[in-house]
């Protein structure tokens, strides 16, 4: 409100108490306007010795009154008060009220097309011409024509202005409108990309520790059995949990989405001990305090390592192993999960892969995944928590 009020203060007085009555007039319909605007021209246009010339009152009458239609009909109004002007001209009546001719002219500048505001002006100028030589004190024709000329000039320019100024308000607006729709847009179609890279990872993982899981009952013998389904069960349920949740973030009002809030670095204990119950032995090293570390940012390492495991859970043969190195500071957030197992199952990357390369791209960070040298593979990230901030 200060920086409205201060220019106010600085234009002085009079502009400061004319902007209430300019945004008063601002709510007025358009037709009382104008029905305004001819009685205010009628009235300062008509002079003393009008009111007992019945002939000069009618012409005043008749070049005024028609501008209360001046905007749903500009060249008739234009029109009208020419040909009564041209009667005024036959008849050697000056009248002031001439002025409504300028007022015309401006609004079919205003709302026609610029070739009609450039014949309504060439109209008024040849009327002016001749008004200059009829009217015009002797020796002064040339500066007569001259202010006429000036005047419908600047009345007809005054128009044509305005109509650009509109036409490049509604432009713009369009364009804002149409720049606003792209945009929610694109934030639809990111929220559903993010949404699918959620269920992805959540529900992937948990269906390829379901199917190491159940591969592992024909193994195990009648006492464990009963452990590895409970895993499975178990396993099944927090995958359904993480898809409700993912589901939760469309707005559906479910509210497994509040109970079960987006896992993040203090998860990735758990994570690494459901993986080696699916057959993956998994160590994990976590450095640094994840504390200080945005939700977002903790999200999106857990899922760099879960799809990570789930990779390589589903691409190499039993006996791999698996190693999760987190480090957490300030600055940044690397990741690096690496595996001793053959590589040419995972050479290509899949949609996992993509999918990781979007989440650490969004937080302004980079991610190599790629064979090691003496074998294995490795997947390393960096992320940057400033990015969220």
């Amino acid at each position: 409100m200060a920086e409205d009020v201060e220019p106010e203060r600085s234009r002085g007085p009079v502009r400061e108490a004319a902007f209430p009555v300019v945004r008063l007039a601002a709510r007025v319909p358009p037709p009382a306007r104008d029905a305004l605007l001819a009685v205010v021209v009628f009235a300062v246009t008509l002079g003393p010795a009008r009111l007992t010339d019945a002939t000069g009152l009618a012409l005043q009458t008749a070049l005024v009154l028609p501008l209360v239609w001046r905007r749903r009909a500009p060249l008739a109004v234009f029109g009208t008060i020419a040909a009564v002007a041209s009667v005024q001209l036959l008849l050697d009546i000056q009248l002031p009220a001439d002025v409504a001719l300028l007022v015309a002219l401006g609004t079919v500048g205003a709302h026609r097309p610029g070739r009609w505001a450039l014949g309504a002006a060439l109209v008024l100028e040849a009327g002016a011409l001749l008004s200059a030589a009829r009217w015009a004190p002797e020796g002064r024709f040339l500066a007569s024509a001259a202010a006429l000329t000036a005047a419908v000039t600047a009345s007809a320019l005054l128009g044509v202005n305005t109509r650009i100024g509109r036409k490049a308000r509604e432009d713009r607006a369009a364009h804002l409108e149409r720049e606003r729709e792209r945009r929610e847009r694109l934030a639809v179609l990111e929220e559903r990309a993010r949404i699918a890279r959620e269920l992805h990872d959540s529900v992937s993982h948990g269906l390829s520790v379901v199917v190491a899981l159940a591969d592992a009952v024909g193994h195990a013998g009648p006492e464990d059995t009963h452990a590895v389904t409970d895993r499975i069960a178990e396993t099944g349920r927090q995958a359904l949990a993480d898809m409700r949740r993912s589901l939760g973030l469309l707005g559906d009002g479910d509210p497994d989405a509040v109970r079960h809030p987006p896992p993040g670095l203090a998860q990735l204990a758990t994570l690494r001990d459901r993986t080696r119950e699916a057959g993956l032995p998994t160590r994990l090293r976590l450095d640094g305090d994840p504390a200080g570390i945005p939700a977002g940012t903790q999200l999106t390492a857990y899922r760099i390592v879960q799809e990570s495991l789930t990779n390589t859970l589903r691409h190499t043969p039993p006996g791999t192993r698996a190693e999760v190195r987190v480090v957490c500071s300030p600055g940044a957030v690397t990741v690096e999960v690496t595996d001793d197992g053959p590589t040419a199952a995972a050479t290509a990357p899949g949609r996992g892969t993509t999918g990781m390369r979007e989440r650490v791209t969004a937080h302004g960070g980079t991610l190599s995944a790629g064979p090691l040298p003496g074998g294995g593979w490795r997947v390393a990230a960096r992320l940057d928590p400033e990015g969220e901030r």
